[in-house]
């Protein structure tokens, strides 16, 4: 079963930006392609646990660690080039009455 968690305000990420929420203890990176695709995955490298938000955004849905370079798709979390080989955590995004939703599942 799933359940919302609210993680943002729409407005408060701009175009192109992302924000780090805290959910169950876990970060979670929030990304906002163009104000209308919102992205959530966990904000650790699968490769040496590296904080993603920290990274660049690359290729309009890839996400860069900023410590050896690995990439990650936002959408889906699939590791897209080495060093990490081990997909994250990627969550859907449910944008409702101007807030921002993850579903977690518990």
């Amino acid at each position: 079963m799933a359940r919302l968690v609210e993680v943002a305000v729409a407005g408060e990420i701009p175009v192109g930006g992302k924000k780090v929420a805290v959910v169950d203890d876990q970060e979670i990176a929030v990304f906002n392609v163009d104000d209308q695709q919102f992205y959530a995955v966990d904000d650790i490298c699968s490769h040496d646990g590296g904080p993603l938000a920290e990274g660049e955004v690359v290729n309009t849905y890839e996400i860069e660690c900023p410590r050896h370079g690995a990439r990650f798709d936002m959408r889906t979390g699939q590791a897209l080039c080495m060093p990490a080989f081990e997909p994250i955590e990627a969550y859907e995004v449910v944008r409702k009455d101007g807030k921002l939703f993850i579903e977690i599942d518990w």
